[in-house]
């Protein structure tokens, strides 16, 4: 192995190995640390964790273990993947699991930068911009896990991290390879470690990845990831996604995700296809059980794929919170989606498109799935994969990733089916 990767998601991680195996690696997405070594075929492993929202000591924990675990299979270079618009508290865990790595791996340097310029995510002055908005403008101001409330990614840092936050800006990037390296050995000659790199174009991150190639660890978006199959000789795939057929089983749609999107992507696909929303408050109030679920499901016409969805505004997911609790209500609706997608498996569902990170590790967790094969990209940071040695086709989707019409393009992608 390569290049081992930590994802602190499952979409992001999928997202990850999506750009991966487009650039010509051999990728496999493991979920959970592994309990034996990879194929040596292998040359890029994503150990895919569910760390985003749990305790800093909790996170570098589990991070430091997948790690080890990467270090063993002989991988030359770590990394950190996380969301390409931060999604971190300003308590949150990043900083210390970028400084736990550091000291685990002896390195004096590493580099941030959560830039996916395809999916409108750039950074420009240390600032992470989606779109055309500032972060802390756009809607990830109101996520109800990781309100991202300020878009100044070396000030969020300096509030994780116990070393000194650094900045590489853009017309050291625009200089090329070489003018990056230079920059950042200022920075860190400078006492400043942890860098932050500005990108608004893929050729950017092209030239960062180049000017990292001698560094130990790298913290970031997939976007990232893009110059990195060049610096192991890897050329871009010529036959991407051959071997996959997919497969025209039964289908459903799962959404946890409140995202701006995913709310309208589930308003489209539930004008033509059977919908159940699944209200926060009965979860934790005892009155909806999955059972419930699993029955409706059961009675929708054949062939048709049903949407299962808790996507709701703000402001409710907001007084559902205040009722409940934060982190009773996210590990309510987790486990709830956890065991649906357990029951709908065991009945016979093959095809299982998720929306929402966290839904994604919860659903994922719940089939028990090991390892995840990559397939085609459905929408530019989420591919097709399935589940290895079992007949299970997903997508995993990060909330804001895709268009309106993402579902069905999904459904088809799973089928085996061109969206071209």
């Amino acid at each position: 192995m390569l290049l081992g990767c930590i994802g602190d998601d499952f979409t992001g991680s999928s997202d990850l190995g999506n750009t991966l195996a487009i650039g010509g690696m051999r990728v496999v997405q493991y979920c959970g640390l592994p309990a034996s070594d990879a194929d040596p075929a292998v040359e890029a492993g994503i150990v895919a964790l569910k760390s985003r929202t749990v305790a800093p000591a909790e996170a570098v924990g589990q991070s430091l273990a997948a790690a080890d675990w990467l270090l063993a299979q002989g991988c030359r270079q770590i990394f950190f993947k996380i969301c390409s618009t931060f999604d971190s508290r300003r308590d949150g865990n990043i900083g210390l699991v970028i400084d736990a790595l550091m000291a685990r791996l002896g390195a004096s340097l590493s580099i941030v930068c959560p830039a996916f310029p395809d999916n409108g995510r750039s950074v420009y002055q240390g600032h992470l911009f989606v779109g055309d908005r500032l972060l802390s403008e756009s809607s990830m101001r109101h996520h109800p896990l990781t309100p991202m409330s300020d878009s100044d990614i070396r000030r969020w840092l300096g509030h994780q991290s116990r070393q000194a936050v650094g900045h590489v800006a853009m017309p050291d990037v625009r200089g090329g390879a070489d003018a990056i390296r230079a920059a950042l050995k200022r920075e860190a000659t400078a006492g400043r470690p942890v860098v932050v790199v500005d990108a608004i174009a893929n050729a950017d991150l092209v030239e960062i990845g180049r000017a990292a190639s001698d560094l130990l660890l790298l913290t970031g978006g997939s976007g990232l990831a893009l110059g990195l199959p060049g610096n192991f000789g890897i050329g871009p795939a010529t036959q991407s996604s051959s071997w996959w057929t997919g497969s025209s089983g039964p289908a459903v749609v799962l959404s946890g995700s409140c995202s701006a999107m995913t709310r309208l992507q589930v308003s489209v696909f539930a004008n033509s296809h059977p919908a159940f929303e699944v209200i926060p408050a009965d979860i934790l109030s005892g009155k909806l059980v999955p059972d419930t679920v699993v029955n409706w499901f059961a009675g929708q016409t054949p062939g048709v794929a049903p949407l299962i969805y808790s996507s709701a505004e703000p402001r409710v997911v907001e007084a559902v919170q205040a009722e409940y609790g934060i982190e009773r209500t996210a590990l309510a609706i987790e486990a709830f989606f956890a065991a649906l997608a357990s029951q709908l498996a065991a009945s016979g569902i093959e095809r299982i498109v998720v929306a929402g990170g966290e839904t994604s590790g919860a659903v994922v967790e719940g089939l028990g799935i090991a390892s995840l094969e990559i397939g085609p990209q459905i929408a530019p940071g989420v591919p097709a994969v399935r589940a290895s040695g079992r007949p299970l086709w997903l997508a995993l989707k990060s909330g804001n990733f895709g268009d309106e019409s993402f579902f069905e393009k999904a459904l088809t992608t799973l089928a085996g089916g061109c969206i071209d």
